[in-house]
C-alpha cells in the first residue's frame, strides 16, 4: 500500500533533494579541494580537479553473415543473411583538468560574497550576495573564465587575482 506524505514533509524532502553545493563543501567553498595535485605541482598550492566524462555512443551496423549465392550461370539461388550488430564507441576521450585554485583558508564565506559581488558589477551575476558558492554562483564564474580558455565554474587562483580578490605574489627584490 502507498501512503502519500504531508504536503509539507514532501516540499522539505525535495528541497533537500535540489541542493546545489558539493557534498563535502560546506556551502562556501569555492571548489572541491583534492587530496592530490597534479605532477610537477608546486609545494604548498591547492589545486581543484574538473572531470568531463566519455562520451559514449552506440553503434548498430548491419554486417552480411552468409554472402548471396549464385549459380554458375549467374542466377540468384539463395539470398543474403544479414546480422545486427550493436558495440559501443568511445567518441570523446574522458578529461581531467587541473585548476589552481586558493588554498582552503582563503575560501571562507566572505571571500564567496567578494566573488559574488566582483561577478555583479562585472554583470555576470544577478543573484543575491549570499557568501555561499551555489549554482548561480559557479555559472557566472564558469561565464568570467570561459572567454579566459577556463570552461569550470571551479575559481581558479588567475581568475580570483584578476578579479582582485587574491594579492599578487610579487618576486622579492634584490
Amino acid at each position: 500500500m502507498i501512503r502519500s506524505l504531508p504536503p509539507a514533509l514532501l516540499a522539505a524532502l525535495l528541497a533537500t533533494a535540489c541542493q546545489t553545493t558539493l557534498p563535502g563543501s560546506g556551502g562556501s567553498d569555492i571548489a572541491q579541494s583534492v587530496a592530490a595535485a597534479p605532477p610537477g605541482a608546486a609545494p604548498g598550492t591547492c589545486w581543484g580537479k574538473e572531470v568531463t566524462p566519455a562520451i559514449v555512443e552506440t553503434v548498430t551496423e548491419q554486417a552480411v553473415a552468409e554472402p548471396a549465392t549464385v549459380a554458375e550461370d549467374g542466377t540468384l539461388t539463395g539470398p543474403a543473411v544479414y546480422e545486427t550488430k550493436t558495440r559501443q564507441a568511445i567518441v570523446q576521450d574522458r578529461t581531467v583538468t587541473w585548476i589552481e585554485i586558493p588554498c582552503p583558508e582563503a575560501r571562507t564565506p566572505d571571500f564567496a560574497a567578494s566573488v559574488q559581488r566582483a561577478l555583479k558589477v562585472r554583470g555576470l551575476y544577478d543573484g543575491p550576495v549570499t557568501g555561499r558558492m551555489d549554482a548561480p554562483t559557479r555559472a557566472a564564474v564558469r561565464r568570467f573564465q570561459q572567454p579566459r580558455g577556463i570552461d569550470s565554474g571551479i575559481l581558479s587562483l588567475a581568475s580570483a587575482r584578476e578579479l582582485g580578490l587574491v594579492a599578487i605574489e610579487r618576486p622579492a627584490a634584490e
